[in-house]
């Protein structure tokens, strides 16, 4: 991160800002001394990072981005923009994709320098499901409003507090037989803190950044098979993974309470990885980082016994 950045002192306001990317975006651009307002539907929810900021660095404002006086109230005074905006449930065609373009109009009228808006590897508008088809509309809607927009399409974003990786986790520990849905969709699993990087740099050059999209994907393609026992790994856990036919996935996430919706199966089936020739990580001057780097430290609170676990084994290993 650079000593001293072009965002120091300026207001970014951040759509979405108060969810799981929000969090991490948030605080890599508190850490270059920009002034932030984040607009959101349940802004309470970014309380945690208060004391992150600085007196009137960070303004906490509700906001409902499908009404043009709320987008309009958030962009007040505002030199810089990002939408994180994103959801599986709702009409997801006004969330996703017409609201995106409205931000994207009023910014532009305002004469907001830079706007990073963040889709995912993915959006299509021909796909089958409502969430790809709303973040190609999305993307369409921004760039037509301010052609100088940067587009970010994460794969899927992991971190300690996600709810990918947790999830999983949970399952491991608890369950010494799992199924595995999409046993071979290769996704190239990609840092929160590394997406947060992107976010910021695209802001802080819009000259070089603006009018294009970027796919960001961790350094490695995994298969689902190849997480969950990755996982059961770092857990120090010996788990028996079945592979689950495409025909019961889909039958499976077409079921009321089950942590995988339609379209969230639908998605993943081909897999979340950066198409070859795309501009990425690299264009923009940032190494991702591997989930190995991580694993083992974050899998510490579900193995047996915890860190004293982890302690046994090593006195072990040691001896062996």
């Amino acid at each position: 991160m650079p000593t001293s950045s072009p965002l120091s002192g300026q207001l970014i306001t951040i759509f979405g800002g108060t969810g799981y990317i929000g969090n991490y975006v948030a605080q890599s651009l508190l850490a270059r001394g920009a002034r932030l307002r984040l607009a959101s539907r349940s802004p309470g929810k970014a309380q945690d990072l208060k004391p992150l900021a600085n007196l009137g660095q960070l303004q906490l404002m509700p906001c409902d981005i499908t009404r043009d006086e709320h987008v309009a109230a958030a962009l007040d005074g505002a030199s810089h923009v990002v939408n994180l905006v994103g959801a599986f449930a709702g009409d997801l065609e006004k969330l996703m994709g017409e609201a995106p373009g409205t931000i994207a109009r009023m910014a532009q009228n305002k004469g907001v320098k830079s706007f990073v808006h963040v889709s995912a590897i993915g959006a299509d508008d021909a796909s089958s499901t409502a969430y790809a088809r709303g973040k190609a509309l999305g993307e369409r809607r921004v760039f037509e409003a301010f052609p100088k927009a940067t587009v970010l399409r994460p794969s899927i974003v992991f971190g300690k507090d996600d709810n990918f990786l947790n999830l999983f986790g949970g399952m491991i520990e608890m369950l010494p037989v799992l199924p595995v849905f999409g046993p071979e969709a290769k996704l190239q699993l990609v840092y929160a803190d590394d997406v947060a990087e992107a976010v910021a740099v695209a802001l802080e050059h819009p000259e070089l950044h603006g009018g294009h999209i970027y796919e960001l994907g961790g350094p490695e393609q995994l298969t689902m098979m190849e997480i969950h026992e990755r996982i059961a790994a770092a857990q120090g856990r010996k788990r028996t993974f079945l592979p689950v036919p495409d025909s019961l996935s889909a039958t499976f996430a077409a079921l009321p309470g089950t942590p995988m919706s339609r379209d969230q199966w639908t998605l993943l089936k081909p897999g979340s990885t950066v198409a070859p020739g795309a501009r990425g990580f690299a264009e923009l001057g940032i190494e991702p980082k591997p989930l190995g780097l991580f694993l083992d430290k974050w899998m510490l609170r579900y193995r047996k016994h915890g860190r004293f676990g982890a302690a046994n084994a090593r006195a072990k290993a040691r001896k062996a």
